[in-house]
């Protein structure tokens, strides 16, 4: 050990020993960052892809955030396909989803219609949407099997730490694990850790402001109860609607803030989501306090839940996320900064990479679409990094409204394809030509609707 203050300890001569060496480096393993390493393997590239716990999947898996919404604007075709609809039809024959069926989709049939009405986010203006529920831990061996499949080379239980850099070059990254701590060299490196982990240290520009009460400045730590009747639970709210709000008020009440229960793909299981504010995802005594102020909170509501509501007298808690829910971290100032104006009006990019539906006004209004150019995931000034998942570069109301599960799979996706072809061709990412990068993500089955690819 070096000099040492009461503030800073100084190591001098600190060594760290690389354990390989690859085309691209992913750090994180959520929706983002795996589709970014499949996408970069399946496009060429050996590809190492780091993941801090020991399953794949980050929110949809050990968030237990599983409703994967919004993919369809009311036709009948899918607005996000790619790696997002290839997650589900995996998951299909083994009895990991619960949607709508895909000839259904668009439909505007009356029993249809009820049935999915039950299902947040099915229905939207009348019309059956897709959106799916998932179940996590099949998720987490399907996601496994496309690791393997695409020959990723996976490291479980290893924590990217930090950007190795030569000047405004990133050149690999330093991860702690069991084994302690090693380096990866490689082309590029892609962020996938939600809250833009590696920014600091390879010295990119980024934003970290927010918005007290929007939904993205919330965590959460959400958890699921057994032994339940989802349909039941309906039932109890569509006969007697104002029993259920009051009851909803006083649920609210006894537990100390808002649990919402969502379906899952068993009727006898529910997840409860919530919202805390004041809390900050890249501060660890807030994460801290989160788990152990939730879990006292967990147990309040599900007590009130067994004396007060149909379908909760035999339930019990099942689990407890893995991960804690985060909405919102860093977002990387990139070579364009989407804004709020910019999804409002549906502005579209020559370099879209991405296209999701943007919901009218509730109770009617017509469906738009939202488009992420390539830029906003290429950062300024730094070269051979890439960003893939929410972190992308918005200010915060427009990642608000792009920032859920498959609007991160479709840029990890994005990502994983541009750092193949940049690594393939010798080329930073940001001189990556955007119609060649188009034209590889529909052949891996991204759809690009009202983009002209002429």
């Amino acid at each position: 050990m070096g000099n040492t203050s009461t503030n800073k300890i100084i190591q001098e001569n600190l060594e760290t020993n690389v354990c390989m060496e690859a085309d691209v480096i992913v750090v994180g393993g959520g929706p983002g960052g795996h589709s970014a390493a499949i996408a970069a393997a399946r496009s060429g590239a050996k590809t190492v892809l780091l993941e801090r716990y020991g399953h794949l999947g980050g929110m949809a898996t050990g968030g237990i955030v599983i409703q994967i919404p919004h993919m369809s604007d009311g036709g009948k075709e899918p607005v996000i396909a790619g790696l997002t609809l290839e997650w589900l039809e995996r998951l299909d024959p083994i009895g990991g989803t619960l949607r709508p069926r895909m000839q259904d989709i668009g439909s505007s049939d009356e029993k249809l219609v009820k049935k999915w009405s039950r299902f947040f986010g099915n229905v939207i203006n009348g019309k059956i949407e897709h959106t799916a529920w998932v179940d996590p831990e099949l998720l987490k061996c399907v996601l496994n099997d496309m690791v393997e499949e695409a020959g990723v080379k996976l490291l479980l239980h290893s924590w990217g730490v930090r950007a190795l850099t030569e000047g405004n070059q990133v050149k690999g990254v330093v991860f702690e694990s069991k084994s302690g701590r090693q380096a990866v060299l490689g082309k590029i490196i892609i962020d996938g850790t939600g809250d833009g982990d590696l920014l600091p240290s390879a010295g990119a520009a980024f934003d970290a402001s927010f918005e007290p009460k929007a939904r993205s400045a919330t965590l959460a730590l959400v958890f699921r109860l057994g032994n339940c009747d989802y349909q039941k639970y309906c039932d109890f709210k569509e006969s007697e609607p104002e029993k259920h709000k009051e009851l909803m008020s006083e649920f609210a009440k006894a537990a100390g803030t808002v649990l919402v229960p969502f379906p899952t793909p068993r009727n006898d299981v529910l997840w409860f989501n919530n919202w805390i504010p004041d809390l900050m995802s890249t501060k660890v005594e807030d994460l801290t306090k989160l788990e152990v102020e939730m879990r006292k909170i967990i147990r309040k509501g599900h007590a009130f839940l067994k004396k007060n509501f149909p379908t909760f007298e035999n339930s019990f808690i099942l689990d407890t996320a893995s991960q804690t829910g985060t909405r919102g971290g860093r977002r990387v100032t990139g070579e364009y900064v989407l804004t709020k104006d910019d999804l409002q009006n549906s502005k579209k990019f020559a370099d879209t990479i991405a296209v999701f539906p943007r919901m009218g006004p509730p109770g009617g209004g017509d469906v738009k679409h939202v488009y992420i150019p390539y830029r906003a995931l290429v950062p300024i000034k730094i070269n051979n990094l890439l960003v893939a998942g929410r972190s992308f570069s918005s200010d915060f109301s427009s990642n608000n409204m792009a920032n859920l599960i498959p609007h991160c799979i479709a840029m990890g996706q994005a990502a994983g394809v541009a750092a193949a072809m940049a690594v393939q061709q010798n080329i930073p990412p940001r001189k990556v030509e955007y119609r060649v990068l188009q034209r590889n993500l529909l052949k891996q089955g991204v759809v690009l609707p009202g983009i002209d690819l002429s």
